[in-house]
């Protein structure tokens, strides 16, 4: 029922702008109103700050059907769990009461600021600091690569609050769009999601109350890694949706082009392809819902499973949507066409949330 829903809303209110959203690289604001008319910006948030108490796997199901229509579109609930989801983990119940129910409601987006120009697979190497001031914290830096900046209202940043202890001196905070001190650069120019702003951020003497703190001095890098074991399967989330996509919209156009005398889709070579599509999606899909599964129970392996629904859901929307163009042949190489799109889309999600290179690392040192 829930995919139904989301699915129907997303070709309706959605889908018919993701062209204009790609081609104008502007802000899916369409997208933003009809999730949160229906309640579906960011399920993820308990019940009791508000939010509708999605599970992990319902949370998958409705940022796949988001992504299968608009994969910048999708990035509004993915991003708002990845935000909010250190306080969900580590905050006191003061940050949750203040900070969930804005996002519940509507009234505000939370991002993520891990990532520095130089501190991208070495998050641990950042240099943004925080220094204690009586009852407040200064923060100082730059935060890149931040997903859905300028237009988030609330940001989880990570800071060294004590550079003598590499990754055990990092604290988290929340910063607020309207503090002092913080503002954006310009958006970046991207070969996909163009429709998902991302720009830097710049933390200048950014003075914030000490209880903005996210869990105790010291345990921010645990939180921002724990938060990715649980987030990354909403990339493969993404993942499965831009392919999904793809793959429905070449299977329709298959069967209407002729060549030869008939549908291309009655040779061999053709449905090969496509059986091949249809079979790796479908294992990427039961390897991303199962980890969704393990994501809601807190499984021990789920660090494992997390890495590995990304990085192979990843892989095979980028593998699916080129083959999606190929299908189309010359026309899939247009943007007359969403499947140039959707290959353009599918790229970042074997780059962002970890790179499917580090994923494998962390397969190998978590090995069930």
């Amino acid at each position: 029922m829930l995919r139904e829903t989301i699915r129907a809303l997303a070709e309706t209110k959605i889908a018919p702008f993701a062209a204009a959203v790609d081609e104008e690289a502007r802000f899916p604001q369409e997208a933003l109103d009809a999730l949160v008319a229906s309640d579906l910006h960011a399920v993820h948030v308990p019940e009791e700050y508000g939010g509708a108490g999605a599970d992990a796997l319902a949370t998958v199901i409705v940022i796949e059907e988001v992504a299968r229509a608009c994969a910048s579109s999708s990035l509004i609930p993915a991003v708002n769990k990845l935000g909010s989801l250190p306080v969900i983990l580590s905050g006191s119940e003061e940050l949750k009461r203040k900070y969930l129910g804005p996002l519940a409601k509507g009234d505000a987006m939370f991002s993520y600021a891990l990532s520095e120009p130089d501190a991208g697979s070495d998050a641990a190497g950042m240099k943004t600091k925080a220094v204690r001031d009586g009852d407040f914290w200064v923060l100082n830096g730059v935060k890149r690569w931040i997903t859905n900046a300028g237009v988030s209202e609330f940001y989880t940043v990570m800071a060294v609050t004590d550079p003598t202890k590499r990754s055990k001196g990092i604290s988290a905070f929340v910063v607020e769009k309207s503090d002092e001190g913080v503002s954006f650069g310009a958006p970046e120019k991207k070969l996909g999601i163009k429709g998902s702003p991302t720009r830097e951020v710049y933390l200048d003497n950014v003075r914030i109350p000490a209880d903005r703190m996210i869990g105790e001095e010291g345990t921010g890098f645990a939180t921002a890694m724990k938060t990715l074991d649980h987030t990354r399967i909403t990339i493969a989330a993404q993942a499965l949706g831009i392919a999904q996509g793809a793959l429905d919209y070449a299977k329709g156009y298959v069967q209407e082009r002729k060549q030869f005398g008939k549908p291309i889709a009655d040779f061999q070579g053709i449905q090969f392809m496509l059986a091949d599509m249809a079979m790796k999606l479908e294992a990427a899909r039961q390897l991303t819902y199962a980890a969704a599964a393990k994501s809601e129970r807190g499984d021990a392996d789920l660090t494992f499973q997390g890495a590995a629904a990304k990085c192979f859901a990843s892989d095979v929307a980028m593998e699916v949507t080129t083959d999606a163009v190929q299908l189309l042949g010359g026309y899939g190489y247009t943007r007359d066409y969403p499947v140039e799109r959707m290959m353009r889309d599918a790229k970042i999600t074997q780059i962002y949330e970890g790179t499917n290179q580090v994923q494998r690392i962390v397969m190998a040192r978590n090995l069930p």
